[in-house]
């Protein structure tokens, strides 16, 4: 039997034009990714992407829209299931904007809540700088140009 394992991300852009990214290392693997992570069993996407970013982040988030699904065949890097990644456009909740001075910008690597032996550090890039191969994963890279394009008027790539 084939397993599947479904993953949600959200694609948070400040006010300043930044872009929230997460570097995680799990053991010796170093990766650059969205937040987000794992959906459980029983859950909604839009409640496992609440409660991921409220895991990781610290970070209460409303939902704007969907904005890509995968639809290409990606393995895990970790097992031997396939990825099936849903991205959503979010902010924070409240109308807050995220900015540098929030508490999940620590200095040194926080240990994730699910997996001590996951370390996460949190930047916010300006978009100008944010290109796909920043991404180690290819649903990342394909998800975040979709993101350009939708806002292709908006940016100067």
């Amino acid at each position: 039997m084939f397993l599947f394992n479904v993953r949600v991300y959200g694609i948070l852009v400040n006010q300043q034009n930044e872009v929230l990214i997460s570097d995680e290392q799990v053991g010796s693997f170093a990766f650059t990714k969205f937040p987000g992570g794992g959906l459980e069993y029983g859950e909604g996407l839009i409640d496992a992407l609440k409660r991921e970013y409220l895991e990781e982040c610290n970070l209460e988030i409303e939902v704007i829209e969907h904005l890509y699904t995968t639809d290409f065949f990606e393995k895990s890097s970790f097992n031997d299931s396939q990825i099936i990644s849903i991205y959503y456009l979010i902010r924070p909740r409240y109308g807050k904007d995220l900015t540098i001075d929030h508490p999940m910008f620590a200095p040194v690597p926080m240990p994730a809540a699910d997996n001590p032996d996951k370390d996460i550090i949190f930047r916010l890039i300006p978009l100008t700088q944010a290109r796909a191969e920043i991404f180690t994963f290819k649903t990342d890279q394909v998800a975040w140009e979709v993101y350009l394009d939708t806002q292709s008027g908006h940016i100067d790539r």
